[in-house]
């Protein structure tokens, strides 16, 4: 389990790109600028931080003050992630969000203060179209970008509401907001992401929590797309893979997320924010 991108958002670090695609992350422009004591007090979950988007919110987070609980399948990865940095405050959990006994340990490790919960994991499909998508892809597919997410979400909820405080951030995908991204199951998934934001912003949003959610664009992540892509969807998808304008560095993406989790952001709840290089736009 990875962070939450389609295939196309795996360009980079993926042995393979959609057809007749080329592109390079605009990073040699921007540079992280770390806000001192941003999160200091605050506790955060962040999802699928063994990798990618992940790994870049959590590290984030960390470095500027936060305690996070890190969250991974893969124990080496949250590993890699630990010995990494020095001087922060990091809980790592290994933990599959789709178990609930997994989730109950990540809230156990929170110790009774969840301010923030970044749900990056996630999984690619294999950008079959809806007549070629298998009962197993979709019912993955589901319930790692979608049911994972609720769970952990509703399960993290009695705290926030006890404190009256606190801020969500559900990464989408640029699948959320069309058909021409990914494939059927992936764009079902993360179509359902920005429904179940919306409805919490809506009932919780007089209670002092945001919920927000994050639609990335190309990225340049670790996630392995399924070997066997199909043919239609591959071809069907090409022409409008070729529109993508620019391919964001994992901490390009982790800057916009981390900004939806904190007291920036105070009056944005509800909110579906493009980090695409204008790719939605187009």
């Amino acid at each position: 389990m990875s962070e939450s991108s389609p295939y196309l958002e795996s360009l980079q670090n993926s042995a393979e790109t959609p057809p007749d695609v080329s592109v390079q992350p605009e990073s040699a422009s921007w540079t992280e600028h770390i806000t001192p004591d941003r999160f200091t007090g605050r506790t955060v979950i962040v999802t699928g931080a063994g990798s990618g988007i992940g790994r870049a919110t959590a590290s984030r987070v960390a470095r500027e003050g936060g305690r996070v609980v890190a969250v991974d399948v893969l124990a080496e990865r949250l590993a890699g992630l630990v010995d990494g940095l020095t001087g922060v405050d990091i809980v790592a959990v290994t933990g599959d969000i789709t178990k609930q006994a997994d989730i109950d340990a990540i809230v156990k490790a929170a110790n009774g203060r969840v301010d923030g919960l970044a749900n990056v994991a996630g999984i690619a499909d294999d950008l079959s179209p809806l007549h070629e998508t298998t009962d197993e892809m979709w019912d993955r597919i589901m319930q790692v970008n979608l049911t994972g997410a609720f769970k952990l979400t509703r399960a993290v909820l009695p705290l926030m509401l006890e404190a009256q405080h606190g801020s969500i951030v559900n990464v989408g995908s640029g699948a959320s907001l069309g058909g021409s991204a990914s494939g059927n199951a992936y764009t079902t998934s993360k179509h359902a992401v920005i429904g179940l934001t919306r409805s919490a912003a809506f009932m919780y949003g007089q209670q002092g929590i945001r919920v927000n959610a994050l639609a990335p664009g190309a990225g340049a992540t670790n996630i392995q797309p399924p070997s066997n892509l199909s043919d239609y969807g591959r071809t069907r998808l090409a022409p409008f893979h070729q529109l993508i304008p620019s391919v964001a560095t994992a901490e390009e993406l982790a800057a916009s997320i981390t900004f939806l989790l904190s007291e920036d952001a105070v009056n944005i709840n509800g909110a579906v924010l493009s980090s695409d290089g204008g790719w939605s736009v187009q």
